[in-house]
Order: structure tokens, then C-alpha cells, then sequence
């Protein structure tokens, strides 16, 4: 692998990054949905531990979710990293998710982990491994570390 296939593959990784960063602001499912290939596995915020293949694909059960929300979503992606080769990548970055629930008085804003695994498949890269999370606190509440921030 020569440093220009490394540099234009993380390139391209940091385009996807930023399309579902700008896609989850008008809620645009099938742009987020794209670029997971059908075998993606996903370790996500809620439950339940571990999805994959069509369940990681599911438009309506994403657009159910964000039909949860009254307004606007903010979604920013940010200390974005990624790492590079010819066919495989990852990356790991903080994100914060700003929404309103329906019949909220007020938004949340919560901060949280997130690392893809990607593959370089006909071409095209495409997210096979999704994990998020947030820290949770060791003194014994076990509570979800939500309040904190970069």
C-alpha cells in the first residue's frame, strides 16, 4: 500500500462520516441506511445488545425513531480519527445528539462514543461494524455517564 491509496482511502472514509453527520439533521433514513453493507453489526445505544444484517438496515424502525422527536435534531461528529488501507478502515469519534422528544418541555443533548469498521466492497466503502456508547459511572450506581461533555 503506497501513503496516496492510504490518504484517498481515508478520504473517502471521512466524506461517508460526514454525509451521515449532515444526513441525520432532516432525519434522511435511506442516506443513512446506504452505506451499511448487509452484513453490518451494530452495538447500539439502546437495546438490544447486538444487531445485524437487516435489522442495522431498517428504514422504518430508524424513521420510527426519529419520529420520537418534536423539531429539529442537531447531530455533530467531532475528534473524528480514522484509520486506513487499501479495503479496510475504522474510525472513532464523539458525537452529540441534540433533540427534543415529542411532548418534552425542553431538549437533551447527550454525548457519546462511536467506532465503524469499514470495507472498501465493489469499490464503494461501507460501514460493516457500528459500536456506540456512553461511559457509565464506577461508583457503584452504575448510572449512565450522560452529563458528561468534551
Amino acid at each position: 500500500m503506497t501513503s496516496t491509496v492510504g490518504s484517498q482511502a481515508e478520504a473517502q472514509i471521512r466524506e461517508l462520516v460526514a454525509d451521515r453527520e449532515t444526513a441525520m439533521q432532516p432525519a434522511d433514513v435511506e442516506r443513512l441506511v446506504a452505506r451499511l453493507a448487509p452484513e453490518t453489526v451494530r452495538f447500539g445505544l439502546a437495546p438490544p445488545l447486538a444487531q445485524s444484517g437487516p435489522e442495522v438496515r431498517d428504514m422504518n424502525g430508524l424513521q420510527t425513531w426519529f419520529d420520537t422527536f418534536d423539531g429539529p435534531i442537531e447531530f455533530e461528529i467531532r475528534d473524528l480519527s480514522v484509520t486506513a488501507g487499501a479495503d479496510v478502515g475504522f474510525c472513532h469519534s464523539l458525537n452529540r445528539l441534540t433533540a427534543t422528544p415529542l411532548a418534552a418541555p425542553e431538549s437533551f443533548t447527550l454525548w457519546f462514543r462511536s467506532t465503524l469498521g469499514l470495507r472498501k466492497i465493489d469499490g464503494t466503502w461501507q460501514i460493516t461494524h457500528e459500536h456506540d456508547s456512553t461511559p457509565f459511572y464506577m461508583d457503584g450506581s452504575f448510572n449512565s455517564a450522560v452529563d458528561l461533555q468534551p
